[in-house]
């Protein structure tokens, strides 16, 4: 696009060359004592062919040129490319740190559950430790029940054999 408009302006250089060689021409013709007419003429219609592309190159130049000077969406123009381009990488940017944050919630809450968790699993272990305990203090004391028992079938037995024993 950029090479488009520039190969336009040599164009309009060389047509302004042209303009120029064709104004010599009419005045050297004009500067004799007896000019030829149909030279002047055939001249003054390219000198004004010649200035009319150049008129009109140049106010097409000029327009893109206000054009690209106000902002207004234009050939070639890669204003409202460069600002999308700067809002996505902007809203990428603020995605990545909202996904940092994000990323950092989720850390901080799954140490706190690996934390509650672990608090369950020592009171449960307490829990079961306590459990044991009791069973084994209930199980000691039965021991002794029974032993308290044994040991009171025992002296009936003795008592029973001493009076078995004696003499009635």
């Amino acid at each position: 696009m950029a090479n488009e408009r520039l190969r336009a302006l040599e164009e309009v250089e060389k047509e302004i060359a042209t303009t120029l060689q064709c104004a010599g021409n009419i005045v050297l013709e004009l500067s004799k004592d007896k000019h030829n007419a149909s030279h002047l003429d055939r001249q003054l219609v390219q000198f004004q062919s010649s200035i009319n592309r150049v008129e009109s190159e140049l106010s097409g130049q000029i327009r893109y040129l206000t054009q690209v000077a106000t902002g207004q969406p234009h050939e070639g123009s890669t204003y409202s490319a460069r600002k999308d381009c700067q809002m996505a990488l902007n809203r990428a940017e603020y995605a990545k740190v909202k996904l940092g944050e994000l990323g950092r919630t989720c850390e901080v809450m799954l140490e706190q559950q690996q934390q509650q968790q672990q608090q369950q699993q020592l009171q449960q272990q307490q829990q079961q430790q306590q459990q044991q305990q009791q069973q084994q203090q209930q199980q000691q004391q039965q021991q002794q029940q029974q032993q308290q028992q044994q040991q009171q079938q025992q002296q009936q037995q003795q008592q029973l054999q001493q009076q078995q024993q004696q003499p009635t």
